[in-house]
């Protein structure tokens, strides 16, 4: 399970773009790559396509992203940092136990979202 999340904001630690922060947009299915808004932008040749209406040309379009290559920024410090989950378990009312996850910074102890 991976504890980066859709929305969350990130700033790149590696790389050509290290220092730049971002909303993260997607992550990969496998959990392996993430989708960083206006970072590691890459250039893709499109071909004109009439029916759609898609002009032909050069679009710049952002590139996925390792995610050991992103941190959680801490809008305390302004840095990344780390995130500690935490589990609690409750009893519901028929006596089911319920898990609840929730992300901590590590530095601050503040909850994240």
């Amino acid at each position: 399970m991976n504890k980066l999340r859709k929305g969350d904001e990130v700033v790149v630690i590696a790389g050509r773009d290290k220092g730049k922060t971002g909303h993260i947009l997607a992550i990969a299915k496998d959990g392996s790559r993430v989708l960083v808004a206006g970072v590691n932008k890459k250039i893709k040749h499109v071909k004109p396509n009439p029916q759609r209406g898609i002009e032909g040309g050069r679009v710049e379009q952002e590139a996925m992203l390792h995610i050991s290559n992103v941190m959680i920024l801490n809008p305390e410090t302004q840095k990344g940092d780390r995130i500690r989950i935490e589990v609690t378990a409750t009893k519901d009312a028929n006596g089911k136990n319920t898990f609840t996850r929730e992300r901590f910074f590590k530095s601050t102890n503040k909850k994240i979202g």
